[in-house]
This record gives structure tokens, C-alpha cells and sequence, in this order.
């Protein structure tokens, strides 16, 4: 669905070729430790339309935060991941 490549290593057990990423590290403040992945797109709205075409779905909207405007893509059996259009620099060019 999201036009990754990929290959099956054994029984279903997908390994996805991600293409350029970023690692954003940000502080806690002391914070139990807790991690999370999210997907950036350029244009939000067209990236939401496209996936949901080739049938992912979301919860609630797109919502505007600080550093740029999200919403929840569904994981199957997973429970959700960030989708995020940044207001921020990137170390790449979307």
C-alpha cells in the first residue's frame, strides 16, 4: 500500500526498503523511555487521499501541532503511527 519495496524473508515475514529517512532524537525531560516511527509527506492531504484509495484507513483528522500537521494512520495489528506533513526543517528534500 504505501509503495515500499519489498521482499518476503519466510512465511509473510515482509522486509521493506524505506527509502531516504530521518532519526529525530528529541529530549524527556526524564521521561520513561518511549519510542515511536511516523511517515512524513510533503502534502498531507494528497498522501491521505492516495493511501486511503489503496485502502488504509485513519483516525479522527488532520490535526495542526506545533511542528507540523498529523494524523493516525492504522497499523493492522499494530495500533496507529504518526502521518505528518513538518513545519520544521528536514534533513532531506521531500
Amino acid at each position: 500500500m504505501l509503495g515500499w519495496p519489498h521482499v518476503d524473508a519466510h512465511d509473510g515475514w515482509l522486509i521493506f526498503g524505506t527509502g531516504p529517512s530521518e532519526l529525530g532524537v528529541h529530549p524527556t525531560d526524564g521521561a520513561p523511555d518511549h519510542h515511536e516511527i511516523s511517515l512524513v509527506c510533503d502534502d498531507i492531504e494528497q498522501t491521505v487521499e492516495e493511501l486511503t484509495a489503496k485502502g488504509a484507513n485513519f483516525s479522527g483528522g488532520i490535526e495542526n501541532r506545533g511542528f507540523g500537521r498529523t494524523i493516525a494512520l492504522e497499523v493492522p495489528g499494530g495500533g496507529h503511527m504518526m502521518l505528518y506533513q513538518p513545519r520544521h526543517p528536514t534533513a532531506f528534500a521531500l
